[in-house]
């Protein structure tokens, strides 16, 4: 008699403490998007034109970029989470500490775009123009620096800096320097 009532009191403890919580679940659920904040102004700005607009420290989670024209731009501190930038223009963009994790940038131009201390993580740049773009210190898959490295070509023109040495071709294994052109 004294274990079922041990038992009990047991029983009871346990369902006081976890009550609170799931009363408040109900109540007040986790919504999915907690999971993915992101800065109430990035949806106001989209609606304006971004060439050479004032974007740092603005967040694009899940957004599409696509066919954006964000040609010198500032996207210094910028951050970017399973985000689509396709075909878009970053020319001349201050891309400085952007974080871009799991973002495609297929087939959009960094010409002359300052991408340094970038942390790019999972993000694809296929077909992407780096012509002048810097790369310096900036984080990337290895198999997209090798991918960036065999058209990499030009020198940023607010850095001094060549695209091929920004992206440190020379020190990755199996990188041969492109032929020079005839």
């Amino acid at each position: 008699m004294v274990s079922i009532f041990s038992s009990l009191h047991k029983s009871c403890k346990r369902l006081f403490i976890f009550l609170p919580l799931i009363i408040g679940l109900l109540i007040n659920p986790i919504s999915a998007n907690a999971l993915y904040p992101s800065d109430p102004s990035s949806v106001d700005v989209l609606k304006d034109d971004l060439h050479g607009a004032d974007l740092h420290n603005t967040e694009y989670v899940k957004y599409d970029l696509s066919n954006q024209d964000l040609g010198e731009a500032n996207l210094q501190g910028a951050y970017m989470s399973v985000t689509t930038a396709k075909n878009s223009s970053f020319k001349g963009a201050n891309m400085t500490d952007l974080i871009a994790y799991a973002t495609r940038f297929d087939n959009a131009d960094f010409t002359d775009a300052n991408l340094t201390n970038g942390e790019l993580m999972k993000s694809v740049f296929d077909g992407a123009i780096i012509d002048g773009a810097d790369f310096t210190d900036a984080n990337l898959d290895l198999s997209q620096r090798k991918s960036l490295c065999e058209r990499a070509s030009g020198t940023n023109s607010q850095t001094g800096v060549n695209t091929i040495d920004s992206l440190e071709c020379t020190g990755l294994k199996g990188y041969m320097p492109p032929k020079p052109k005839a």
